[in-house]
């Protein structure tokens, strides 16, 4: 059979491979952090947040269409968008391999092609692109809806692309392939940014293909030339395009008074103009270096054409308009993350450093009725302890305190020049980077977060080697007898991989720099620029909400490139015993097995999400916890972007209007938040647009005026919103602003609105406040703020006002007091404070909290999934045990003890038997000790158990670690553990539990005998 038939056919089977694997274990429905945001915005074409992913969406919309009409199914066939863009990757990466493989044992010129070469070629192939179809980041993206997995595909087709030219390169019109190359690259800029890092790469193969002259300089000047590239697509085409485009309609509206975009169509049409007339001349002059790079240009701009539609869909106003950027200025802050701020690069401050000085920037410009208006001056800082290269420079929340512990860095002691490299090597690179790469190729112990410690079992890497002389505690490795009717099994996640593919991908790298230093170099660059470039470019201040792995995923593709080589290299080894063909053969065979079916049969299980559901279900029990027309405040990702899927695309509870904290700074999303959406009214926002507009009450200072007694709220709100001179203070600059006179609030309470509007039932009305007082948390009020007490002072209890119970205490403002749980939704309800009441937030309105938690809640498949991922089981599965403590709690205060059975029954029939930390052995003793109290001494037991097998298993790891082995010992662990096993003696004591109270006082007994010096130290 020929060659290329072989190529193309095996290039499709990988394909196969990889699309039939990803969609057998494709997530059903929504998942976690942004696919929510996709999804809604992929399916009504909306606008997501910054930089925008236009193609994506409409990419999505198409794939949405699949699911002909059940809006339920519209996730299902938006991830098996990512599933087939992976699978193309990985045929894109087959025929690279290949690619480079054949030029590496390229014949002889006039030499046919033997079947040995054909046999090695192809094996290298399969081998590669079949490991990296099951590596741990790419196959955690390829079942989701999210960007990567297109993106990676648009990495695989221009790097695949520029082989295709270089195999070309001496034929007439090769330089096609570079055209080709521009359109994709310019079409995935509205995809991810990740693509134009193969730019340098791509640069040098040219360099090694059209130079006559090949020496070091030469190299060199390239390697910059194609970073000049990437930076002049990056800044010059994505960026400043946009940014002149604003200050041409800056023009065009305010001087000469046309429409909005008229100036930016004028840039826009130059610029066609100007490239039109540059092919022309190129033409003309035969000057075909010059042809080619205008081309380029211009098909750059046409994939990035794209981005036509984000002022397009924000001038349609849908209800997901992230920053609405329907003019030029908006356009480029939004293209420009300007939202996010900025992270200071090669010069900026330590995370210790003062203001010492500020200067005005540019003028920032907002869309105003007619023309675009003044919204003050960008504000530039001064800094008396500054760097070369900062890395350490974040002053926000505990970022400071994770940098001493890091480091180790005496308090009150300055950091300097060698801490800020320590900090670059050994977190940045080492744990946000060489760590991520090393679970992919070597093996990892769980999928726990894992930023904050090296030594750690948690979310670190392992090869598995030398685990077994561990004594690994269950909860990594597994063991133990399976729970019937359980589908999550211990360590699901533990995924040693023995260091193999990494071996033989070690190996391929040092046959290829030895058989072909200038592709590997190239293959190197693409290594390189996806991988560590990223980190040093993105320049991570701190711990990061999540896991960052999926950002360098280019990097572990280029590497799988040598793992497909690593087989010719293992051939060569072996092929002095044998011949050529049975070594070719042999080498294929063993690699196989040491790499994509090791890793195919270790990381299946922590990938097969077909049968979780936790997003939607918990994204549904947030907006059915809410009475009807409820305004819900969010703030974080997992507790949004799920929502927005629920209500956008599944069309659940479009009554209640969801308000997320975090974009409410945002002019704009107050301005959309007084609309109707859905089925949900336009909410009580009093202000119009020019009292909050950007650069007006961006903050509003508190200035105590020793007010006595409490202000209504609809007072205070007058007056921080005053164009009053006399409400405000004026500053140095000569410029005056509102200020907060007090921050101790009230509403005074009208009886009959209450009832009125069903904010409670009349069996309630005697536990009614008369007067709601508050203390308000913060020295100063910011946008939300504002319109979060604009909607206080004027809603009247027609609207009810929920909080999501996993929202940060800071964005409640204090109103904890009156705060009561329903479900996964605090409630604001004025009764009277209860005082009795340590913790405020466990209160419940306790039978309208039961009736939904027991007739309303999904817990679709929490209990029987075959895989759960970490937010639900350390964000989710936590919050679930509260809640039902909670509802128990309140339910036997309210006198309600038979209820509060049937709802730990509950807990008991739809959540799984887990432990994934200390806080939830804790909440689950509680939990048993409560069944006791309820007279259910088996469920206690239950409970019990399960809490006492986690921490003996945690404490016996512990003591196999004080005894001289590897690892490092957790002191907390250690402390808690004997604390809890304590506590649960005194609870069975005490609920004459004979046999699991002798149990625990045996092993109370041996483990203070072996911890005795620990926990001495621990005392002392």
């Amino acid at each position: 059979m020929q060659y290329k038939k072989i190529n193309n056919l095996l290039g499709w089977l990988c394909f196969a491979i990889a699309s039939v694997t990803y969609i057998l274990t494709l997530e059903p429905s929504v998942s976690f952090w942004d696919c929510g945001e996709f999804i809604s915005c992929a399916y009504r074409l909306q606008v997501a947040h910054q930089p925008g992913y236009p193609l994506f969406a409409m990419l999505g919309k198409m794939f949405s269409l699949l699911s002909l009409g059940d809006n339920t199914k519209v996730p299902y066939f938006t991830n098996m968008g990512s599933a087939i863009a992976s699978g193309a990757t990985i045929m894109f990466l087959f025929w690279t391999i290949t690619a480079i493989a054949k030029k590496m044992l390229a014949n002889k010129p006039g030499e046919a092609q033997d079947d040995s070469k054909t046999i090695l070629i192809m094996g290298a192939g399969l081998v590669g692109a079949l490991a990296f179809t099951f590596t741990d980041t790419f196959w955690f993206s390829a079942v989701e809806t999210i960007v990567f997995a297109l993106s990676s595909l648009c990495t695989a087709i221009v790097f695949w692309a520029i082989l295709k030219w270089d195999a070309h390169a001496d034929e007439a019109g090769a330089d096609k392939w570079i055209i080709f190359i521009a359109y994709i690259i310019g079409l995935s800029i509205g995809i991810h940014l990740l693509n134009l890092l193969t730019i340098p790469a791509i640069a040098m193969v040219y360099y090694f293909r059209r130079s006559k002259n090949i020496n070091v300089t030469g190299a060199v000047g390239t390697f910059f030339i194609g970073v000049l590239i990437l930076v002049l697509v990056q800044y010059g085409i994505r960026g400043y395009t946009i940014q002149i485009a604003a200050y041409f309609d800056l023009f065009f509206v305010n001087s000469l008074g046309t429409g909005f975009w008229s100036g930016a169509f004028v840039f826009f049409f130059l610029i066609v103009a100007a490239i039109v007339g540059g092919i022309y001349y190129s033409i003309k002059y035969k000057k075909p270096l010059l042809n080619l790079a205008l081309l380029c240009i211009a098909f750059v701009y046409f994939g990035y054409s794209s981005f036509a539609y984000i002022p397009i869909r924000a001038t349609a106003n849908p209800d997901l308009n992230n920053s609405h950027p329907d003019n030029a200025f908006t356009l480029y802050g939004y293209l420009n993350r300007i939202q996010y701020g900025e992270n200071p690069l090669l010069f900026g401050q330590y995370f210790d450093a003062k203001v010492i000085d500020q200067t005005e920037g540019n003028t920032l410009y907002r869309k105003g009725k007619t023309s675009y208006e003044n919204a003050g001056k960008k504000t530039n800082y001064v800094y008396d302890h500054t760097t070369f290269l900062p890395r350490m420079y974040s002053s926000e929340g505990q970022d400071p305190q994770f940098y001493h512990q890091w480091l180790q860095i005496p308090d009150g002691q300055a950091p300097t020049f060698t801490d800020n490299m320590k900090w670059m090597f050994s977190w940045q690179i080492y744990q946000m980077y060489v760590r991520y790469f090393l679970w992919n190729y070597v093996g990892r112990y769980n999928d726990a977060d894992g930023q904050q410690s090296t030594a750690a079992l948690d979310g670190n890497w392992t090869s598995g080697i030398l685990d077994g002389g561990k004594h690994l505690p269950k909860s990594v490795v597994g063991g133990g007898t399976p729970i019937p009717g359980q589908g999550l099994q211990l360590g699901y996640a533990y995924t040693p991989l023995y260091a193999l593919p990494f071996i033989i991908g070690l190996l391929g790298a040092i046959y290829h720099f030895q058989r072909k230093k200038r592709d590997a170099l190239v293959v190197l660059l693409l290594f390189f620029f996806t991988g560590l470039a990223i980190v040093f470019y993105v320049n991570q201040p701190s711990i990061q909400p999540r896991e960052r792995d999926y950002s360098y995923v280019g990097s572990f593709y280029a590497f799988a490139i040598w793992i497909g080589l690593g087989v010719i290299a293992i051939a060569e080894l072996i092929r002095f015993k044998l011949n050529a063909k049975t070594a070719g053969i042999l080498a294929t065979v063993i690699c196989l097995f040491l790499a994509p079916v090791l890793m195919a049969s270790k990381e299946w299980k922590s990938h097969d999400r077909s049968t979780k559901m936790t997003p939607h279900d918990m994204a549904y029990n947030y907006l059915i916890s809410c009475p009807p027309n409820a305004i819900l405040f969010t703030y974080g990702d997992n507790d949004t972007y799920s929502l927005w899927y629920d209500q956008e695309v599944e069309g659940i509870r479009p009554d209640v209007r969801i308000v997320n904290l975090s974009l409410f700074t945002g002019d704009w999303y107050i301005r959309q938040m007084q609309g109707k959406m859905n089925a949900s009214e336009p909410l009580p926002i009093t202000m119009p647009y020019d009292k909050y507009k950007e650069g007006v009450r961006d903050v509003i200072y508190f200035d105590d005026k020793k007010i006595p007694g409490s202000v209504e709220v609809k007072d205070v709100f007058d007056f921080i919103s005053s164009d009053d001179k006399s409400t405000q203070v004026q500053y140095q600059s000569g410029e005056s602003g509102n200020y907060l006179p007090t921050k101790n609030f009230k509403i005074t309470i009208n009886a009959d609105d209450v009832l009125k509007n069903h904010v409670i039932t009349p069996e309630q009305k005697d536990k009614l406040a008369t007067v709601m007082e508050w203390k308000y948390t913060s020295n100063y009020i910011t946008k939300e703020n504002l319109a979060m007490l604009d909607i206080l002072a004027h809603n009247n209890w027609k609207r009810p006002i929920c909080f999501t119970t996993t929202i940060g205490n800071e964005n409640l403002i204090g109103l904890q007091p009156y705060l009561y749980k329903e479900g996964f939704a605090y409630h604001l309800i004025p009764f009277k404070p209860d005082t009795s009441t340590h913790d405020q937030l466990g209160k419940t309105n306790s039978l309208v909290m039961y009736n939904n938690m027991m007739n309303k809640f999904k817990y679709g498949n929490f209990k029987t999934a075959k895989y759960l991922d970490h937010e639900s089981t350390t964000m989710f599965y936590p919050v679930m045990i509260t809640t039902f403590l909670d509802l128990t709690q309140g339910l036997i205060k309210d006198g309600h003890p038979d209820l509060a059975l049937k709802a730990l029954h509950k807990y008991d029939e739809v959540m799984p038997d887990i432990n994934p930390g200390l806080e939830v052995a804790d909440r689950k003793i509680f939990m048993g000790q409560t069944a006791y109290t309820l007279n259910d001494p088996t469920l206690g037991d239950k409970l019990l158990s399960s809490v006492d097998n986690y921490i003996v298993d945690q404490l016996d790891y512990n003591y196999s670690i004080l005894q001289g082995k590897s690892g490092e010992l957790s002191y907390r662990d250690i402390q808690y553990g004997v604390s809890f096993i304590n506590g649960m003696l005194s609870i069975t004591n005490e609920s004459h539990r004979t046999a699991l109270s002798k149990k625990l006082s045996d092993q109370l007994k041996d483990y203070e005998s072996k911890f005795g010096s620990v926990l001495q130290r621990q005392q002392q």
